[in-house]
């Protein structure tokens, strides 16, 4: 058997984001539905929802189109620029953080960006803002490189106001508060008179406490959305699960198998596509402060590519890549602030990876990056990139199995573009397919996962199609309703 057989003779499950126009939501479809012996017609209803993503590379408006009816999440469009386009800082704005590149921010570049970006995505989606988008999901990586919560609040005020500057009104920035807040089409969907959301997202609960890692909030979205894109696939991505979200940092949950809500037992945090992005800069055909991977990639790239010299160049990659449980002594791992104390307190493995310490070691990355281009050219260093993820994967879990946090019968999601893109999704599940039950790649898991928020938020279900539970199981709901009403009467008492 060829190197190369050998290597990719293993057919990943890859859940691809799948394109619907706006065109085809308005003339409202129908999805057959079994009843006894017979069969009934029910309108398709679809949920809209904007992810405003700003990322260490990328920001991101994605617009999803949810079928209620079958779960089932669509793009309406996706548009991306890169971070380090952000404008300069204008004479009189205060600098309040930057990216892991050093990209400078201030309030009003932060929303200028956002809401360009809003605007841009919604034209092309041909959607208005007011009639047809039901709500916006804002989220960040950017907290990574930041030094106080203060900077971080400020972050997250500018995301709201660019938001607020595209025309998007508070009310679809904030859960409802009663049914009567639900638009009439929703209404059948909602649960509010039964359910109130109680900060579960399908039915995982985050770690109690303290904050423990800076971009919880993404671990959290990447886990629902790996959850609600396997609805493509045959996979029952249901707890107990591990996910992993390959961006410039890392982010990720290991989670358990407890019922009715889940609890996360582990996270992931540090670094990820900051690794192949420092190696590719050795190029010298990116941006030296914020180039990336993704600006050189195509998909012939890998054509020439000689494996056996990528893996040996990836193996003295990882060289300079510290990957381990979080010491209890550390603030920072891998640039995201971290609290340790707090996890190991609340019953939470926290597992971190790191190019030298904070990050000290990716100029030394970006060197090794330039030898490989020179002595084995483009192709062989695009095939470098994917054993340098897929090993740095590999070692995350053998880290959460040897810490014993990884439960029998977890199924592992990955997303991310660090992760899935060229021979990364193949080499990825030929290092794990012993220890899962099944290992699913899905695209745009972050803009997904932001679609199941806004729907627990609003208590919008399909208890007939359960995205949260455990594999195999039902919908939780009655449990919920239970835990719920013994709340509500002991507060009452």
């Amino acid at each position: 058997m060829s190197f190369l057989k050998k290597l990719f003779g293993k057919k990943p499950v890859i859940a691809k984001s799948r394109y619907i126009t706006i065109e085809k939501i308005k003339t409202a479809p129908f999805t057959q539905k079994t009843v006894g012996s017979g069969y009934s017609m029910r309108p398709d209803i679809f949920y809209i929802v904007a992810s405003v993503e700003l990322g260490n590379t990328t920001t991101k408006c994605i617009l999803t189109a949810t079928n209620l009816n079958t779960s089932r999440s669509y793009l309406l469009d996706k548009t991306v620029k890169m971070t380090r386009d952000i404008r300069p800082p204008a004479k009189g704005e205060k600098i309040f953080g930057s990216t892991i590149w050093g990209v400078e921010l201030t309030k009003e570049s932060v929303s200028d960006l956002v809401k360009n970006t809003i605007l841009e995505s919604v034209k092309k989606a041909r959607i208005d803002i007011n009639e047809d988008l039901d709500f916006v999901v804002r989220s960040t990586g950017v907290t990574a490189g930041f030094g106080s919560p203060d900077d971080v609040g400020k972050l997250i005020i500018a995301l709201a106001d660019g938001c607020l500057e595209a025309g998007i009104p508070p009310r679809k920035m904030a859960p409802a508060l009663s049914i009567e807040n639900i638009p009439d089409r929703l209404k059948p969907f909602s649960l509010l008179e039964k359910v109130v959301f109680d900060g579960a997202v399908v039915s995982v609960i985050p770690p109690t406490g303290r904050q423990v890692v800076a971009n919880e909030m993404e671990g959290e979205l990447v886990t629902a959305g790996i959850k609600l894109g396997a609805k493509w696939t045959d996979i029952d991505f249901r707890n107990p699960c591990v996910s992993l979200d390959f961006g410039t940092t890392l982010a990720g949950r290991i989670v358990n198998n407890q019922e009715p809500y889940a609890r996360t037992v582990g996270n992931f945090c540090g670094l990820a596509g900051a690794a192949p992005d420092a190696l590719i800069r050795g190029t010298e055909m990116v941006d030296k402060r914020g180039g990336a991977a993704l600006d050189l990639y195509n998909k012939d790239i890998l054509k020439k590519a000689n494996w056996k010299k990528a893996l040996k160049n990836a193996e003295r990659a990882h060289n300079l890549i510290d990957i381990r449980k979080v010491p209890e002594n550390r603030t920072r791992f891998g640039t995201v602030p971290v609290d340790p104390i707090a996890a190991y307190d609340a019953g939470t493995t926290l597992i971190g990876c790191d190019i030298g310490k904070n990050g000290d070691k990716l100029e030394d990355m970006t060197r090794i990056g330039h030898e490989i281009y020179k002595k084995d050219g483009i192709n062989t260093l695009f095939a470098t990139l994917d054993h340098v993820s897929a090993l740095i994967v590999k070692r995350l879990i053998d880290e959460a199995f040897d810490e014993d946090v990884v439960e029998e019968g977890s199924v592992l999601g990955v997303t991310g573009r660090a992760g899935i893109t060229g021979r990364k999704p193949e080499l990825i599940l030929d290092y794990t397919q012993d220890r899962f039950k099944d290992c699913l790649f899905v695209s745009d898991a972050l803009a997904m996962g932001a679609a199941i928020m806004a729907r627990c938020m609003n208590s919008i279900g399909t208890p007939q199609i359960p995205i949260g539970g455990r594999q195999g199981g039902p919908c939780i709901l009655g449990a919920r309703r239970k835990i719920q009403k013994r709340k509500e009467d002991k507060w009452i008492d």
